[in-house]
């Protein structure tokens, strides 16, 4: 079984997993390889000059794996279980099991929709549904969060990539029964 499962392999998605992962949590990042940040090129990210979102998105998987997150290219077709037990169906059949749940499926909702979550029209151009969250990020089924586009942010890689951690030591801080804090400092 996993601590936690992170559906959505772009930046919110990717962020949650480094996160989880680096905090010694089972993690698994299921990632359908359609993010539209793959389209993007960012010219605006604080303490980077210039990223593709290939090259982004590659610099994510790769920091997650480091950390010690599995990643498999799978398309999630439904979610069961309720928190502590859910279970991860996958279009090719592939199930897996996870305490926790983290969406992170940028302009889609569909999954959402289908597992019951609580949703509302976005307020960003162009992206229609947006999950309903609380403050820390979980959704009206407990156990189950979400982060980034779908969960009503900006659009901007480097918001997601934010709310993604943010979201993810919420996550830990409930895990862990006491407040998440992941500081790095030079030697």
């Amino acid at each position: 079984m996993y601590d936690i499962v992170v559906i959505g392999g772009g930046p919110a998605g990717g962020s949650a997993a480094i996160y989880t992962a680096k905090a010694g949590k089972k993690t698994l990042l299921l990632d359908s390889n359609k993010s539209m940040t793959a389209r993007a090129l960012m010219l605006n990210h604080y303490g980077v000059e210039e990223i593709t979102g290939p090259d982004m998105l590659e610099v994510g998987k790769k920091s997650a794996e480091k950390f010690g997150a599995e990643i498999k290219e799978e398309t999630v077709a439904n979610i069961t279980g309720e928190a502590g037990n859910f279970t991860v169906e996958t279009e090719s059949g592939a199930t897996y099991q996870a305490a926790h749940v983290i969406l992170a499926t940028g302009a889609l909702a569909s999954l959402a929709e289908k597992v019951g979550l609580e949703t509302k029209d976005h307020r960003e151009p162009r992206m229609k549904t947006a999950i309903v969250t609380n403050a820390e990020g979980e959704t009206n089924k407990k156990g189950i969060w979400a982060t980034g586009v779908v969960a009503g942010v900006s659009a901007h890689t480097i918001v997601t990539a934010g709310d993604g951690a943010r979201v993810a030591i919420n996550v830990l801080s409930e895990i862990n029964g006491e407040r998440y804090v992941d500081h790095d400092v030079l030697k």
